[in-house]
């Protein structure tokens, strides 16, 4: 048998206990982690190693080599995407058979696939947030100058963020990467990519009967284009206005701001005469509200989730006014005093069902809901308690949704052209009460 090439981010000697020997499909099921998995067009297995869990695609050793690479330069521009972990070839069974290369990433905790989700019947309202979701992704990933060619609800997985759902980019098999930035033309192939293929995904949900009632393929499909250019002409359109209304420019900057991002550089020109000023934002970043609590806080969590955390945090600060006092000793007193008490409180056997953030912030919205039904301010201990009880305890384990592993099956292809024929574990999940 000949000797595995494995490059890899980080060394884990555990990566030479799995047995690449064999093809992913024959893995054995003490190897697999049973997670809900997306569609792909290549074989995708979730397996153990060490204490993590890492996502593992057959694929040829050029296209391997290429999407590991594409990834590493996407979290370099800290676009959200899965983390590339590693690549395997010279793979061969033990009779002396080669076997595909492999594309290792490490398992985004606390994902979901689109699939998993919509399977069950997921109401309308979560299939347009999802949407969103993936519209603001999109854009983020044009502004880096990056051109996916895939778009699609397969190639995207989502994590709750406050009630709403934060998209990662899952393959960039057919992405590029473009210095100089995207054309037009770029932007629009692959906004058109992406309501297609919405289409054909949700049109296959509904025709196997698997989608919810009121759940309308077309006009969720096309919510992405307008959403898409609603986001793009607030971050990069010019906006002119008198000289005079010079105030405007905030009003701008703070639109952006609540939309989760920074401005590095403001073009201001004003014409000959000084009567009108035409501003364009030249270089956005994302995640104004997440940069702010991890320098306050240390505290990493996704963007809404840390929103609602900074909302909460500067209650605190009007609640409790101290003139001079640092506003970092002020976040610290916040942490120790009432995030961490909160977090520390779930039950260890409860603790792996939601993200802290998104228990702090469940714990806020029900804290309020139980003040407006009982006419009182009701106290944060209080709400803790009822949470877990009434809540928290109702949820299951991200495992426990899944029956066991079944072998691979391939899904109908009742898709429009465009889109990609696939195959997918045929795991039976209910993510209702997770959305």
């Amino acid at each position: 048998m000949s000797s595995l090439d494995i490059t890899a981010a980080t060394v884990d000697p555990a990566l030479l206990d799995l047995p690449w020997h064999l093809p992913l499909e024959e893995w054995p099921a003490e190897n697999i982690a049973a997670l809900p998995k997306g569609l792909s067009r290549h074989t995708v297995r979730f397996a153990h190693l060490s204490d993590h869990v890492i996502a593992i695609k057959e694929t040829l050793p050029e296209l391997a080599k290429r999407e590991y690479d594409m990834l590493k330069n996407l979290v370099k521009l800290d676009v959200p995407c899965v983390e590339p972990f590693a690549i395997i070839n010279n793979r061969a069974t033990t009779d002396g058979e080669p076997l595909l290369s492999v594309l290792i990433t490490r398992h985004l905790k606390f994902s979901l696939p689109y699939r998993a989700m919509w399977s069950q019947g997921l109401r309308p309202d979560t299939a347009k947030r999802l949407v969103d979701a993936l519209a603001l992704l999109l854009v983020r990933l044009h502004i880096a100058g990056f051109f996916w060619g895939d778009v699609s609800l397969s190639n995207t997985l989502f994590r709750r963020d406050a009630g709403a759902f934060a998209a990662y980019l899952v393959d960039a098999e057919t992405g590029h990467l473009y210095d100089s930035g995207l054309s037009n033309g770029q932007r629009e192939n692959d906004l058109e990519i992406a309501r297609v293929n919405i289409a054909g995904e949700l049109m296959d949900l509904i025709a196997s009967g698997h989608a919810a009632p009121g759940v309308d393929a077309v006009a969720t499909s096309e919510r992405i284009v307008a959403k898409y250019r609603e986001l793009w002409t607030e971050l990069t359109g010019i906006e002119t206005f008198e000289a005079k209304d010079r105030w405007k420019i905030n009003r701008r900057v703070d639109r952006l701001n609540e939309l989760g991002f920074d401005i590095e550089e403001l073009a201001i020109k004003t014409d000959d005469k000084g009567l009108t000023v035409k501003i364009q934002p030249k270089v956005v970043d994302a995640g104004h509200h997440a940069r702010r609590l991890i320098r306050l806080t240390g505290l990493d969590v996704e963007e809404n989730q840390a929103r609602r955390l900074l909302n909460d945090l500067d209650q605190y600060r009007i609640d409790n006014p101290r003139p001079g006092a640092d506003e970092e000793v002020l976040a610290h007193e916040w942490l120790s005093r009432y995030f961490e008490p909160v977090v520390t409180s779930i039950p260890k056997e409860m603790s792996g069902r939601l993200e802290p953030a998104e228990i702090y912030h469940q714990v806020l919205e029900h804290r309020w809901y139980m003040s407006e039904e009982q006419g009182r301010d009701v106290p944060v201990n209080e709400a803790v308690t009822d949470y877990i009880n009434n809540v928290l305890a109702n949820r299951r384990d991200e495992a426990t949704y899944l029956s066991p592993p079944t072998e691979l099956i391939t899904l109908p292809t009742a898709i429009p052209s465009g889109t990609i024929v696939v195959a997918e574990d045929d795991d039976e999940v209910d993510w209702r009460d997770l959305v």
